[in-house]
């Protein structure tokens, strides 16, 4: 049985060899995960297989782990069945303001695109040192067709707020 785990709480030293071990002991496999470190938090994503009879006793233990101001959120996975959809990439790069993302985020939507992973980060140009804005994203298109609107859409974007997106499909 596939299940999503996600998390989020202060972060400490051995708080991922806790839940690895949890999962381990059940004869788990934790087969893909995201997580990382933000201002002192600690934020993850991860899917595990594990023997359905082992699933109420690694909720069990997840309980025990969440001490100190850790959530831990359990839930089966779909089957993983899914219509067959076009992937591509999109990445930006330009001067940090606010709402970058709602604005990408709103065209992908209006155009029935998913975004399967999303990546961002802030960081001081070289030369000028201003803030830059960078962002990374794995989406899904409804059909090959949606892929010329929504990179005619994207190019317009970038124009209108003067910020490089490379676009990929």
């Amino acid at each position: 049985m596939n299940l999503i785990l996600t998390l989020i709480g202060p972060d400490k030293p051995g708080l991922v060899d806790a839940l690895a071990a949890a999962i381990a002991q059940r004869h788990g496999n934790w087969t893909e995960s995201r997580m990382i470190h933000l201002e002192g938090q600690f934020a993850g994503l991860l899917r595990v297989d594990l023997p359905e009879e082992e699933v109420s006793d690694l909720e069990a233990a997840l309980s025990e782990l969440q001490t100190g101001g850790l959530h831990i959120h359990m839930v089966r996975a779909s089957d993983g069945k899914q219509a067959t959809r076009h992937t591509g990439s999109i990445h930006l790069l330009g001067q940090d303001r606010p709402g970058i993302i709602h604005e990408i985020s709103r065209i992908l939507a209006l155009h029935q695109v998913n975004v399967e992973e999303l990546e961002s980060a802030c960081s001081s140009a070289p030369m000028s040192g201003e803030i830059l804005f960078e962002a990374n994203l794995r989406v899904t298109f409804p059909s090959e067709a949606a892929t010329a609107d929504v990179r005619l859409a994207l190019e317009k974007l970038a124009a209108d707020m003067m910020v490089d997106i490379t676009f990929k499909d």
